[in-house]
């Protein structure tokens, strides 16, 4: 087990060193730079003074001698400065995942708690009026756009009835309780996490029902149905444990995705997190934020593997990754 986890991590080391590289030469291969936007910003400016801006903030070098002097500070936990928000990287981007992780996190377990009993329904039962319904439903969430579900549902709640707010978070003023701020706080979650969990519950729903019907058609589930096992034990413990291990890659690549944020649902609800955060440094060519905050995505991509590598052998004891390399 130490043998397999030390080797992950090299792995790791090894895939965050290659992914950082690859970004900051995609990003610095980008027309223009942020002295390009301090010029439109200030026509009066001098070539001068622009020259000296650029070697100041050392984008005069060459690309790939920037990026090691990058590296070398990253290493000492140095990741640099956001230019557009004059702070620190990581102080932009903690608050940020925090916002993420709260909504998307809030998003993906009410998802899993609902997509599984449906999809072990419906694979339980195949063919039937409940099977065509889940089908339907689920085709109908896969089929809208992101955008698109979250303009009804501001037009609904937010517009037509006004019983939410249609977005931002919560605006927390000294003096106010905790049960106010908590409840000012879960009526701005709301529509985000709705919209982020009907995304997300057709997909699962889907790939547990495939992979409950195929189980359920193998030998070792008549036998068991055959020794007089109750329909309840056969769907548990013998059917759900084999059909879940395929679904945990899916729930593994979903995890990681949770740390990127979601760029739709967050510009949508204007809900400060990770996806518009990125999205908006490389807009403005803000080196240091985007290329921390895709690493950040890629170490919980990498997380998530693990973990799913993990609760395969936890979920089917003829896994095992003790002496696996």
């Amino acid at each position: 087990m130490s043998r397999y986890l030390a080797a992950r991590a090299v792995q790791t080391v090894v895939t965050l060193a290659l992914m950082s590289l690859v970004v900051f030469l995609l990003i610095g291969l980008m027309p223009g730079d942020p002295i390009d936007l301090m010029i439109s910003g200030d026509p009066t400016m001098k070539s001068e003074d622009a020259a000296r801006l650029r070697a100041a903030y050392g984008l005069d070098r060459p690309l790939l001698e920037r990026y090691l002097a990058w590296a070398g500070e990253a290493v000492q936990g140095n990741f640099g400065y956001s230019r557009s928000f004059g702070q620190p990287v990581l102080a932009v981007l903690w608050p940020r995942l925090l916002n993420t992780l709260l909504l998307a996190g809030t998003a993906f377990v009410l998802a899993i708690a609902i997509a599984l009993p449906l999809g072990i329904w419906a694979g339980a039962h195949p063919r039937s009026r409940a099977d065509y319904l889940i089908n339907l439903f689920c085709f109908a969430g896969i089929s809208v756009p992101p955008f698109w579900l979250a303009l009804l549902l501001i037009t609904l709640f937010a517009v037509s009835l006004g019983w939410l707010p249609a977005g931002g978070m919560a605006d927390v003023r000294p003096g106010t309780s905790w049960r106010a701020a908590l409840a000012d706080q879960l009526r701005h979650l709301v529509l985000p996490v709705l919209t982020l969990t009907l995304v997300q519950l057709s997909s699962y729903t889907r790939f547990m029902r495939g992979a409950m019907i195929e189980v359920l058609r193998q030998d070792y589930i008549r036998t068991a149905r055959a020794k007089g096992a109750s329909e309840s034990v056969v769907r548990w413990r013998h059917a759900f444990r084999n059909a879940f291990t395929p679904v945990l890659t899916i729930l593994a690549l979903s995890f990681g995705g949770l740390f990127s944020g979601a760029l739709i649902t967050e510009t949508m609800f204007a809900w400060p997190g990770m996806g518009k955060a990125i999205y908006q440094a490389i807009l403005e060519n803000d080196y240091n934020l985007a290329l921390v905050g895709l690493l950040i995505a890629t170490a919980a991509t990498i997380a998530g593997n693990l973990l799913a590598d993990l609760a395969y052998a936890w979920v089917d004891p003829r896994v095992s990754i003790a002496g696996a390399a």
